[in-house]
């Protein structure tokens, strides 16, 4: 029963902003940007018991796909602007977001290695 509520109130919610999208463009964008899921998660989380600690982790997760996010964004944006199809146009954004997210990785490795020979 608590998956099905968890469930209807995320469906509606991404209802809702589908609808504002639909009607006032870039006001729906901007409601879209907001971090909805990543607040329904901690707040589901923190329903179902799970520790700050754990919440907090969570977030710093989420700051750290953020970067990558707004590159996946950034490319479907120009995708479409272009005239390329949507679902190609998700594709190369998610290849773009993936690609990305490596990149971080290495950059945060190289970094802590550089950091740590100073030490």
């Amino acid at each position: 029963m608590y998956l099905l509520t968890k469930i209807l109130v995320s469906a509606v919610i991404i209802g809702i902003v589908t609808e504002i999208a639909r009607r006032f463009p870039t006001y729906g964008g901007v409601v879209a940007a907001l971090p909805l899921v990543s607040l329904l998660s901690i707040i589901w989380l923190y329903v179902q018991g799970e520790s700050s600690e754990s919440l907090s982790k969570f977030a710093l997760g989420v700051l750290w796909g953020f970067p990558a996010t707004a590159v996946l964004l950034l490319i479907v944006y120009l995708s479409l602007k272009q005239s390329i199809n949507l679902y190609a146009s998700i594709f190369i954004g998610v290849s773009g977001w993936f690609v990305f997210l490596i990149l971080q990785q290495n950059l945060v490795n190289l970094l802590k290695a550089k950091i740590g020979s100073l030490f």
